[in-house]
């Protein structure tokens, strides 16, 4: 916790402390608990989550990366998940039982979902991270994302936010990595990034930007936590939905499965915080618990257990966050 104090003390004497925001992947269910473990965030530390040097979004974290780098208030996202609109907060224009399609994907096409990816794979198998490679294998999904893309349109200039903002999606035909918003990355319009970004392989269509087909870049990293490797920032704080600090006991078959794949996604995220740590950047880690995992249940998608996960968020983040600590249970 050395560099945390070193942070501190530096915002004390006035020197510009660099933060960054990471905010992962997580389906509907993921996105409300970021709610309110930002939300917890910003009264444990009282800091505004919008004043970040760089926000990372990946999945249902694109979406809230949008958000806050267009200004929107992060009280005006938890009044507007409790439907207790005010006059004068921003349109987030959004409908959560309906616009996200339900808690069940319409049926895929036939077929394989990417074989240019397939062969990449069997090719080079080694460079590839095993969700990258199931990916190439599911058949392409029929979902839409027109409400995302919507609704970040709405929320958003036509232009690229002025704060630092990349948003994640993985190539279909490659496997790479496209970070937009860095340097250097294909031109794209925040409502399409976001939209690619969020594309889940086998549930919703590939997004194309560009003349390239694009889908979740989940199916890269929950986090891409890595990226802010060596960016020189003092501290960054990450918001990962899929990962866990610890764990409930689910007696459905489905339920147990996704907490195994859930520990997957814990363990690449502590590699990635580790390579963080060593470039000497403070990371604090903020992730579901036993609490929150019931109250999730087994479907992220699952709409209808929205509000129960927003009551559990703001209670076990700010626990979580007390200490400013918090680990991941793999």
């Amino acid at each position: 916790m050395q560099r945390a104090a070193n942070a501190a003390h530096r915002a004390e004497r006035g020197v510009h402390v660099r933060r960054g925001l990471v905010l992962g992947a997580g389906g509907v269910l993921g996105f409300t608990w970021t709610v309110g473990a930002l939300h917890a965030l910003e009264q444990s530390l009282g800091m505004d989550v919008r004043d970040m040097d760089v926000i990372v979004g990946t999945s249902a974290g694109s979406i809230m990366a949008a958000v806050l780098s267009n200004d929107v208030p992060l009280d005006t996202v938890l009044r507007h998940q409790r439907g207790r609109v005010r006059p004068g907060d921003v349109e987030i224009d959004w409908n959560y039982d309906s616009d996200s399609g339900g808690a069940l994907p319409p049926l895929p096409l036939l077929g394989l979902g990417s074989p240019q990816l397939l062969a990449r794979v069997a090719r080079h198998p080694s460079r590839f991270p095993p969700i990258t490679a199931a990916t190439a294998l599911l058949p392409r999904g029929r979902g839409r994302l027109a409400p995302v893309t919507n609704m970040v349109e709405r929320i958003g200039s036509a232009s690229w936010p002025e704060r630092e903002t990349w948003i994640v999606a993985l190539d279909y035909a490659t496997g790479r990595r496209t970070v937009f918003g860095q340097q250097g990355a294909p031109g794209a319009r925040l409502s399409e990034a976001v939209t690619a970004s969020c594309a889940i392989p086998g549930w919703y269509a590939p997004v194309r930007i560009g003349g390239r087909l694009y889908v979740d870049g989940g199916a890269h990293s929950a986090t891409s936590l890595d990226l802010l490797a060596g960016s020189a920032l003092d501290e960054v704080f990450v918001v990962a939905p899929m990962a866990a600090t610890g764990y409930d006991q689910p007696l459905s078959f489905v339920g147990q499965l996704e907490r195994r794949f859930r520990r997957t996604v814990t363990r690449r995220l502590q590699r990635e915080a580790e390579k963080v740590t060593r470039s000497g950047t403070e990371v604090t880690l903020l992730a579901p618990g036993a609490d929150d995992l019931r109250a999730i249940g087994s479907n992220m998608m699952d709409h209808r257990r929205r509000r129960a996960v927003l009551r559990t968020s703001l209670c076990t983040s700010t626990d979580a966050l007390r200490d400013r600590r918090s680990d991941l249970s793999a």
